[in-house]
């Protein structure tokens, strides 16, 4: 079986890679029958050359492999028909702006395998980038606060080489006694907690974070049901809440009077209740003037994000009297960091860190009949159709909904 890393085209462009060279190279050992080549590319953090001189094949014409595995949609005109794609399409969420996209891979007979429903058995996500997403994501609302606050300039993630050079500009800083919130436990949350243990930031318990005055920056790690409580008052249970979050309510508001900072880590789940509304920012006990949305689900639950920014102007203002994008300097106005591709910045370690995984789950699930289901639950379509898992968005193709 023949595997292609393909070239990532799809703009703005994207540096990373599913496998850097080292990765590749621990892959033609450990899978004999398999064969890898790459695509050639000029924007790739790793060089072709880097490639080259591990022995792998540059070529500019995959159409001979198998397998073609990518990070972001491909677009639709190079798609190469009666392939099996490894990519993150965008899809299963119903977005429309990829319709046409699954459309197409069904049209032109294409496998398609999404790298955000490579799972487990029970539904936990094996690979992906949130751990980065979490890291740049906390990394940039400190650089925002020293902007805003004129306390130090923390230099752009993309301009550094890797993950310890980040840290080690995080070593330069001294930061304000100020109170910290990170929802979320997941892969996002934890990469952003490390950012937060990087920088000695004392880590409390919720009751002494929202009753006690310190001397010192502190942060807090709330879970789902730490922030949402039942609407009957009574005991809540988390999957409970995960298998029908209507009998719930936000209780976010008790972290937003203390909270000077917060970093929203979580995952959203569709018909949960929203973190906080633009009723509640408008609330004068409200306190957060600064938000690293890493989540960045748009007019959703966190009211502050109204838009998602950009590597290049990552930072924006939201009002919350007159829900409108402001100054982030402004008195009064929240400072929002919400971009959308924050893994995009620390390409490298991204790369590397998802390769292993990829090697780890998915490239034996191909040599073993794929016995522990892998291929199986991320398969989308086959043979021109959605397959039984994903039926649920034939409306969604046909343009329906």
């Amino acid at each position: 079986m023949k595997f292609a890393i393909i070239k990532e085209r799809k703009n703005p462009p994207d540096r990373r890679v599913v496998f850097s060279p080292e990765k590749l190279s621990e892959a033609r050992q450990k899978f004999g029958d398999a064969d890898f080549i790459v695509e050639s590319s000029d924007i790739r953090i790793f060089p072709d050359l880097a490639y080259t001189v591990d022995g792998f094949d540059v070529v500019d014409d995959v159409s001979d492999a198998d397998v073609m595995i990518g990070v972001k949609e491909v677009p639709i005109e190079a798609l190469i028909p009666n392939k099996k794609y490894f990519f993150f399409s965008h899809t299963i969420k119903k977005q429309p702006y990829n319709r046409d996209l699954l459309k197409a891979m069904l049209d032109k007979n294409i496998e398609m395998y999404d790298h955000e429903v490579i799972t487990r058995a029970s539904g936990a996500r094996l690979i992906g980038f949130g751990r980065y997403a979490g890291l740049v994501g906390a990394y940039n609302g400190f650089r925002l606060m020293g902007k805003r606050d004129r306390l130090f300039d923390l230099p752009k993630v993309e301009t550094l080489a890797d993950l310890d050079e980040v840290k080690r500009e995080l070593d330069k800083i001294e930061l304000p006694t100020i109170k910290i919130c990170l929802s979320g436990t997941g892969k996002v949350a934890k990469g952003a907690k490390e950012i937060l243990d990087h920088l000695n930031i004392k880590e409390v318990p919720d009751g002494a974070y929202m009753k006690k005055t310190f001397d010192e920056p502190v942060y807090c790690l709330i879970d789902v049901l730490e922030y949402n409580k039942r609407k009957d008052g009574g005991k809540g249970l988390k999957s409970e809440f995960y298998k029908d979050p209507s009998d719930y309510e936000s209780d976010f508001m008790k972290y937003a009077r203390v909270t000077d900072y917060f970093i929203a880590g979580h995952f959203y789940g569709d018909g949960a209740p929203y973190l906080f509304t633009r009723e509640d920012a408008k609330h004068p006990d409200f306190k957060i003037n600064l938000v690293a949305d890493v989540s960045c689900d748009i007019d959703g639950p966190v009211a502050s994000t109204i838009r998602p920014s950009t590597i290049a102007n990552p930072f924006y203002g939201y009002n919350p009297h007159t829900e409108k994008e402001d100054n982030c300097n402004k008195e009064g106005v929240i400072a929002v960091m919400a971009v959308d591709n924050l893994p995009c910045e620390l390409p490298k370690d991204a790369s590397e860190g998802f390769g292993e995984m990829f090697l780890k789950f998915v490239i034996p699930s191909f040599f073993n009949n794929d016995k522990d289901g892998i291929l199986e639950r991320a398969r989308m379509t086959q043979n021109g159709k959605l397959t039984p898992r994903y039926a649920y968005l034939q409306d969604y193709v046909e343009g329906k909904e």
